[in-house]
């Protein structure tokens, strides 16, 4: 299967940024508030709220981070606003899952393989297995640089770490993860069959 342009499946924009839960929780706020334009430049460019030490990272961070919480509903806002850090990062979890098909599926397709043949480790060169599939499907990913495909997998691996499928970024080692009744209510709620497939790999 190839995709044309407006078809595209995959995107680098995830080199943005991992969960950001501090930075995710200002954002989820002003989100909750429905801030106008003139509040989220006083917010992002002048408050400074995400501390960032140039007003263009403060924007790239509030745009990726806007982008990814806009594609769910309020109520998952409150979630991570408000949540513990275990719902909130789960549920920021589901949101960069929803923006980003290359992170779910390369849970899908190789993290759970992982899982069920109960081999904890994942090789560093799997991610380049990886998107060489993903460019039989989407040939706009074999146009990415090498810089830029290192920098998606770094990312994509720090996400799945502070998520906790990973031990961290240096060994790649798989954990179980146990999916939050709230966050699993959620997505059943809002039929995110494929966010809730991708999230509960350790247990297909």
């Amino acid at each position: 299967m190839h995709l044309n342009v407006a078809q595209q499946l995959y995107n680098a924009e995830i080199t943005a940024g991992s969960l950001l839960l501090k930075e995710s929780r200002a954002i989820a706020q002003l989100l909750l508030q429905s801030a106008d334009e003139t509040a989220w430049r006083q917010a992002i460019a002048i408050d400074n709220i995400l501390q960032k030490t140039s007003p263009a990272s403060a924007k790239r961070m509030s745009s990726l981070i806007r982008k990814r919480l806009e594609l769910m509903p309020r109520e998952l806002w409150s979630m991570i606003a408000d949540g513990t850090t275990e719902v909130a990062i789960q549920s920021l979890m589901a949101a960069a899952i929803k923006h980003s098909r290359l992170l779910g599926d390369f849970m899908l397709k190789v993290l759970q393989r992982h899982y069920r043949e109960f081999n904890p480790k994942i090789l560093s060169r799997e991610w380049d297995s990886f998107l060489a599939e993903c460019a039989h499907i989407d040939p706009a990913v074999a146009s990415w640089s090498q810089s830029t495909r290192k920098k998606v997998g770094q990312v994509a691996y720090r996400i799945l770490s502070e998520a906790g499928y990973l031990d961290n970024t240096r060994s790649l080692k798989l954990q179980p993860v146990l999916i939050a009744p709230e966050v699993s209510k959620f997505l059943n709620s809002h039929d995110e069959k494929y966010i809730l497939k991708c999230m509960e790999i350790a247990h297909e």
